[in-house]
């Protein structure tokens, strides 16, 4: 009988969590329902010391330029030296008129890339992700530098796609 389990170990439940891309919720009611659609959202990079911005799409499993090759310590003040970017969700909504701007969530990720070493909250990153799912602006936190850099590259990405975007958006980017 000890055998026997050896050969089949009861397996650990699933926490029904997953992410997947396309339409999750086209009326199967199988596996996959109720799970988070990511094709709409956008990982940008902003480093305001180098000047750096750029789309890293690694960022939504953690595996962006910016956080490769670092250890990740538990908080900020073990990060030497360090300084302050940015990881930002940008989520994009269609409608009649066209694609907009629906939601921007702004995370910090302080590190230094010298020692090896970076710091994040991971809360915060799941947190500002969903909201920026959800429509809603979270970037009051960044520094005037990283937030013109931000408007000034989602302008120059699409024009027309920032005009139809949403006050509250516009908004949030202002000086």
């Amino acid at each position: 009988m000890a055998n026997e389990e050896k050969k089949n170990p009861k397996k650990k439940p699933s926490t029904g969590f997953n992410i997947l891309s396309g339409d999750s919720t086209d009326g199967h009611g199988g596996y996959g329902v109720g799970t988070i659609n990511l094709d709409n959202v956008s990982p940008v990079i902003i480093d305001p010391t180098t000047d750096e911005i750029y789309v890293d799409v690694g960022a939504l499993h953690a595996r962006s330029a910016l956080e490769k090759r670092k250890k990740l310590v538990k908080t900020r003040e073990e990060v030497p030296d360090g300084h302050t970017a940015w990881i930002v969700w940008v989520t994009l909504q269609r409608t009649e008129e066209g694609p907009h701007y629906h939601g921007i969530g702004a995370c910090e990720f302080f590190f230094n890339a010298e020692a090896k070493r970076a710091w994040k909250s991971m809360p915060e990153h799941v947190n500002n992700m969903d909201k920026s799912m959800k429509g809603k602006v979270v970037v009051d936190h960044m520094d005037a530098k990283s937030k013109q850099m931000l408007r000034n590259y989602l302008i120059e990405f699409d024009k027309e796609v920032y005009e139809r975007s949403s006050d509250e958006v516009k908004a949030g980017l202002q000086d």
